[in-house]
């Protein structure tokens, strides 16, 4: 089994590609550019939750969706405004 060598060079390349992404990714999310359809997956992964507490949300009425030919799908814009909603802010007693 062949061994592969990576050096600093292969190292610093792939920070700047790395980088290169990152920057592209908050810039879109900066000028609202992300996707504006989010399937399952995604938003399973955007909001941390199994597929079960996914159907839940839905059935519930707490995230609208829409399906299209048997695929449904999450308005990225209206995810961000339940989450904003249900905003639970605590006071602290100074």
């Amino acid at each position: 089994m062949p061994a592969n060598i990576i050096t600093t060079d292969d190292l610093r390349e792939f920070k700047m590609e790395l980088l290169d992404d990152i920057k592209n990714l908050l810039s879109k999310q900066a000028t609202g550019k992300l996707k504006k359809y989010l399937k399952s997956s995604e938003v399973m992964d955007l909001l941390q939750v199994s597929p079960g507490t996914l159907q839940n949300l839905r059935i519930n009425g707490t995230l609208p969706y829409t399906k299209v030919g048997g695929i449904i799908y999450y308005d990225a814009e209206e995810i961000q405004g339940v989450m904003t909603s249900n905003r639970v802010q605590h006071k602290l007693n100074s």
